[in-house]
């Protein structure tokens, strides 16, 4: 059975999408720790970040790097954290957050209450700021 996230991948579930290519996914978390919080996935069904190869290892950390610059433009910040957990989805991912201090990283501080209107505004500040590939 697919991941929610591949689900998402192939538009069976609506998300905030942010950028995308041929390999990577990136949208907004619909429980955000900020304003710009985003998570980037492999297009390929992985449970274990440390189980993709090496090569998607690097291209997925290219990506989230332009991911990460397009939100630190959208949201100015110090910098833009990285996590990795991995545990509520079985679908590697990272967890990109804008942060103006390491605190903003506590995924058990309390998540944003967007609108819709909000997270649609927050993909589109990022998307404007997204590179092409």
């Amino acid at each position: 059975m697919a991941t929610i996230f591949s689900r998402i991948v192939a538009g069976e579930i609506p998300s905030y999408k942010v950028a995308e290519n041929d390999k990577f996914y990136a949208f907004l978390d619909i429980n955000p720790l900020a304003k710009g919080h985003t998570l980037v996935i492999p297009k390929r069904e992985v449970d274990y970040f440390f189980d993709l190869t090496d090569e998607e290892i690097g291209e997925m950390q290219i990506f989230a790097k332009k991911v990460a610059s397009a939100i630190k433009a959208a949201y100015p910040c110090i910098k833009v954290g990285q996590a990795v957990l991995g545990l509520e989805v079985p679908h590697a991912h990272i967890h990109l957050v804008p942060m103006q201090s390491e605190k903003d990283m506590l995924f058990t501080n309390p998540k944003l209450q967007l609108t819709t209107e909000e997270f649609i505004e927050v993909a589109e500040n990022i998307r404007k700021n997204f590179p092409g590939e």
